[in-house]
C-alpha cells in the first residue's frame, strides 16, 4: 500500500480482476440486447398479446366443444343434435322428407 492508494502489483490479481469485468460486461450486454433484455422487451409483449388472443380463441372452441359433449351425453342427449348428426354422417331420413340432390358443378 502507498500513499496514493492500493496498487495492484501482481499480475495474477490483475487477470482476476480482468475476468471479473469482462463478465460483468457481458452481463449488462444481455440485460440490454439478451433474449430477456430491455431491446426485446417490446417483441415480448407483442408475442403475449398473440398468445393469448390464441387462447381466447381455443377457449371458445373448446367451451363449444364442451357443449356439444354434454348435448350428446347417453343419459340426456339432445334429440335435435343427434338427428342432425345421424342425418350427416349415416345419410339417415325420415319417412316425410325429400331428398333433393345438388349438382356437383355449380355455374351449369
Amino acid at each position: 500500500m502507498t500513499r496514493e492508494g492500493h496498487r495492484i502489483a501482481l499480475p495474477k490479481e490483475q487477470l482476476v480482476q480482468l475476468c471479473a469485468l469482462t463478465a460483468l460486461l457481458v452481463m449488462g450486454g444481455l440485460v440490454i440486447a439478451g433474449p430477456g433484455g430491455l431491446l426485446s422487451w417490446r417483441e415480448n409483449l407483442a408475442l403475449l398479446e398473440h398468445r393469448e388472443a390464441q387462447i381466447a380463441a381455443l377457449t371458445e372452441e373448446r367451451d363449444v366443444l364442451r357443449n356439444r359433449i354434454d348435448l350428446l351425453h347417453p343419459d340426456h342427449a339432445d334429440p335435435d343434435l343427434t338427428g342432425e348428426l345421424l342425418r350427416q354422417n349415416l345419410n339417415v331420413v325420415h319417412p316425410d322428407e325429400i331428398v333433393l340432390p345438388l349438382d356437383a358443378t355449380p355455374g351449369e
